[in-house]
C-alpha cells in the first residue's frame, strides 16, 4: 500500500486494486492497516519492524519492487521509497541487485523497439487466446516479479493487433487505448502482486482466496480474462476504423471479460502446463528483442 503511494500520486486504479485485495482477504487487521496507511499514520519503519524473519523481509521488498515498477520505470520518489525500505529491512544493495535489475528491465520492456514487434498470425482468435494463457501462466509462477511482465505483453498484443490493421502506434497511444477500456495496467499488476505478497507473508492465516491454490487461481483468472478482453476489444476497435465510442469500448470489454471467465476452466490445465515450462529470464529476453 505504501509502495502504491510512493510516487505521491496514487491513481484511482491503484487504489481500487489495493481496496480489492483488502476486501478479498476479509481480514479486519488488513482493513485497519489500509485505513492507517491511507491516513498517513504508518511509516515504512513501523511496518518493517513487524516482519519476523529474512524470508518475510524478502517477500515485502520484492512485492514493493513489483508494485513500483508495474506502471513503468521507478520515479525518483519511488526510488527514494525503495532506498528507505531497504534500510528499514536491513537489506544491502547487493542483496537486491539481481531482482532490481530484472524489475527495471521488465518495466522498460513494453514495445521498446516497434520495428521488432511482428504482426500477429492469421488466426487472430487463437493468437489472443494464447497470449491470455501466457499472462495467466505468469500469475502461477512463484516469482513475484513475474507480474511486471504482464503489462509489456498486453501492450505488445494491442500494438500487434493495431499493426495488423495498418496502424502505426506509439506506446502512449497503446496505453491510452487500454485506459479507455477502463483498464489500468498498473492497477492489475498492483492487485496481482499484492495477492502474492499477502499470501507470501501470511501463508494460510488469512485463508480463503489468498491462500495456496485459490490465491494462484484468482491471479491467473484475472490476468487471463483481462488480456483476452483487451485483445478482442482492440481487434474490434481497429477493425472498425477506431470509430467506437468510449462507452461502446467499455461495454465490449466487460462482455469479453465475462466470456473469458467462462472459457478459463477449459484452458486452466494449459495455463498450468505453460507455467511449468515458462522461464522469466527467457521471457525477458523475448521482450527485449521483440
Amino acid at each position: 500500500m505504501l509502495a502504491a503511494r510512493a510516487d505521491g500520486a496514487t491513481e484511482s486504479g491503484e487504489q481500487r486494486a489495493v481496496d480489492a485485495v483488502v476486501s478479498r482477504t476479509g481480514n479486519p487487521d488488513v482493513t485497519r492497516l489500509a485505513e492507517q496507511v491511507a491516513a498517513g499514520q504508518l511509516r515504512v519503519a513501523d511496518l518493517a519492524s513487524r516482519l519476523s524473519d529474512d524470508e518475510a523481509r524478502k517477500v515485502a521488498y520484492e512485492g514493493a519492487l513489483t508494485i513500483i515498477n508495474a506502471d513503468g520505470v521507478a520515479t525518483l520518489s519511488e526510488k527514494a521509497f525503495l532506498a528507505e525500505l531497504r534500510t528499514a529491512l536491513g537489506l544491502g544493495g547487493a542483496d537486491v541487485e539481481d531482482v532490481t535489475r530484472t524489475a527495471e528491465t521488465l518495466a522498460a520492456a513494453p514495445v521498446a523497439d516497434a520495428r521488432a514487434v511482428p504482426t500477429p498470425p492469421g488466426d487472430l482468435d487463437e493468437f489472443i487466446l494464447q497470449q491470455a494463457i501466457l499472462t495467466g501462466a505468469l500469475e502461477v509462477l512463484p516469482d513475484r516479479l513475474a507480474s511486471i511482465a504482464i503489462l509489456p505483453l498486453q501492450l505488445r498484443l494491442v500494438y500487434q493487433i493495431g499493426r495488423r490493421h495498418g496502424q502505426q502506434l506509439d506506446v502512449a497511444q497503446v496505453k491510452d487505448l487500454a485506459a479507455t477500456f477502463g483498464l489500468s495496467a498498473a492497477a492489475q499488476s498492483v492487485q496481482g502482486a499484492a495477492i502474492k505478497v499477502i499470501g507470501g507473508l501470511t501463508g494460510g492465516l488469512l485463508g480463503g482466496l489468498v491462500g495456496g491454490a485459490s490465491r494462484v487461481a484468482v491471479g491467473a483468472v484475472m490476468s487471463f480474462s483481462t488480456t483476452y478482453a483487451l485483445g478482442h476489444v482492440a481487434e474490434q476497435y481497429y477493425k472498425q476504423g477506431r470509430k467506437l465510442s468510449m462507452a461502446d469500448l467499455r461495454a465490449l470489454f466487460d462482455r469479453f471479460q465475462g466470456e473469458a471467465k467462462t472459457i478459463y476452466p477449459r484452458v486452466e490445465e494449459q495455463v498450468r502446463r505453460q507455467a511449468g515450462t515458462l522461464n522469466l529470464q527467457s521471457l525477458l529476453q523475448q521482450l527485449r528483442t521483440g
